[in-house]
């Protein structure tokens, strides 16, 4: 057998995904880096922070990978006055039965899109922590357990920071990708237009239609598990991290769960592309949008408007890369 022949058969799962980002270009225009992370996310159990400017289609791309899967799907948008019982669910009493009964919130779903999730304040941020870490939350006690898949998409904004709370350190930990979206090409913000005015009868989402079932992401899931890891890249990832702990423009750096989060991308961007192991390539691709949200850059470094990602582009390229 020849060393680079795929011996775990991911035809099935390449096929999946060329559907998914088939029946996405339906109606998205270009933002095939947001695809491939947000498909990478669903593959590696994990949930996604989409920001961008309004109007570059994060809900709209969002809601469309939801359809994609026949799962439940449900949306909150996040106000200031938005309660944690207005997420989790709240105990309601029952007249009949003369006892108090649960009714759940819409975090009971699959997958979960949250609009503008720093409009909420640190308390109902918090009712957010147990449920997307342990796929579980506890109420007065009890505690319920989330349908597999569970997986939360998130929305904000960068530039209206009125009214905005920003989120804690841990909450952002819980986030597997943060998923920068920019703005389109000109070709690209032609063929929107294109588009839009060609379309008059039926709104844009009824196009996309069903490719995922539950039962075929958790086979998927457990071939991403599977996939093969050299001992090698195993420590090129640990030595990233460890870098973003010792870099002088860093005053927060990436914590183990980051590693095991580039690992995990790393695979699920293999498989994306076929391959049933990891190359270095895999990683340096999931690196920053696993690591951007997770470090803090020093004052100093903020001040002279260096950003995150530049700093461990710095890392990488200081790094010498398997072979």
């Amino acid at each position: 057998m020849n060393e680079f022949e795929a011996r775990t058969d991911l035809s099935q799962l390449r096929d999946a995904v060329d559907q998914v980002k088939t029946e996405i270009g339906k109606v998205i225009v270009g933002q095939e880096e947001m695809i491939e992370l947000l498909l990478a996310a669903i593959l590696a159990d994990g949930h996604a922070l989409i920001e961008g400017v309004p109007g570059v289609a994060k809900t709209l791309t969002a809601k469309l990978i939801a359809k994609t899967v026949s799962v439940g799907f449900s949306r909150i948008q996040f106000t200031p006055d938005l309660m944690p019982s207005d997420v989790l669910g709240t105990q309601v009493f029952n007249q009949k039965s003369s006892e108090f009964q649960f009714k759940q919130g819409p975090i009971f779903s699959n997958i979960v899109l949250i609009d503008e999730i720093n409009r909420s304040p640190a308390k109902t941020q918090a009712a957010l922590f147990e449920v997307m870490e342990e796929r579980q939350i506890t109420v007065d006690g009890t505690t319920y357990l989330m349908d597999a898949p569970f997986l939360v998409l998130a929305t904000q904004n960068p530039i209206d920071q009125e009214g905005t709370y920003r989120l804690p350190e841990a909450q952002l930990d819980r986030f597997l990708f943060k998923i920068d979206v920019k703005y389109p090409n000109l070709d690209e913000e032609i063929q929107i237009l294109t588009q839009a005015h060609s379309r008059t009868s039926h709104t844009a989402i009824e196009e996309v239609n069903p490719v995922l079932t539950v039962e075929q992401i958790a086979q998927y899931r457990q071939q991403v598990k599977e996939l093969r890891v050299d001992a090698s890249l195993i420590r090129y990832i640990a030595q990233i991290t460890n870098n973003t702990r010792n870099s002088l423009s860093l005053s927060l750096g990436a914590s183990p769960r980051a590693s095991l989060a580039i690992l995990n991308t790393a695979k699920a961007i293999a498989a994306i592309r076929g391959r049933d192991f990891v190359t270095p390539e895999d990683i340096k691709r999931v690196t920053i949008p696993v690591l951007r949200h997770r470090v803090m850059l020093t004052p100093e470094r903020e001040m002279e408007g260096v950003i995150a990602d530049d700093i461990i582009k710095q890392i990488l390229d200081g790094i010498e890369v398997p072979r």
